[in-house]
C-alpha cells in the first residue's frame, strides 16, 4: 500500500476543491498526455531536495527511503510531480514533501483526503 502526494508550480488554489479541480486539469494535461513533458527547473529542484533527504529507491541499501518508485523524478511531468511512498512512512515523509514544497511556493495536495497540505 502507498500513500500519494501531488506537488505543482502555479498559485495556490482557493480551496480543496479547486485544488482537486487544478490537478485533474494539470494530470489529463501532463501525465495523460501523448507528449513528454519534461520536469521543469523548480520540479527537478524540489525532487533533488526530496533526495536529499531520503535517497532514491534505487540506491537506498539501508531501506530508509519512503519512495515507492524510482526513479522519483520519473513521476515528474512538465510542473507536477505525483509521487507514491511507502505507507509505513507517510506520515513523516509527506509532512517533510508538504513543507519543502510550501518553502519552495508549490502547491502541495493529499488525494487520499482530498484537501491542500502546509506546513
Amino acid at each position: 500500500m502507498s500513500y500519494d502526494l501531488a506537488v505543482w508550480e502555479g498559485a495556490r488554489p482557493a480551496d480543496d476543491a479547486a485544488a482537486r479541480t487544478a490537478l485533474d486539469d494539470l494530470y489529463e494535461r501532463y501525465v495523460y498526455s501523448d507528449v513528454e513533458h519534461a520536469p521543469t527547473p523548480l520540479i527537478k529542484k524540489y525532487v533533488a531536495a526530496l533526495l536529499d533527504r531520503w535517497p532514491d529507491l534505487s540506491e537506498d541499501d539501508d531501506d530508509t527511503s519512503p519512495w515507492s518508485t524510482s526513479p522519483l523524478i520519473g513521476e515528474a511531468r512538465g510542473p507536477l510531480i505525483y509521487f507514491p511512498m511507502r505507507y509505513s512512512m507517510a506520515d513523516e515523509a509527506s509532512a517533510f514533501a508538504a513543507q519543502l514544497a510550501t518553502s519552495m511556493g508549490l502547491v502541495c495536495f493529499d488525494p487520499q483526503i482530498d484537501s491542500l497540505r502546509s506546513v
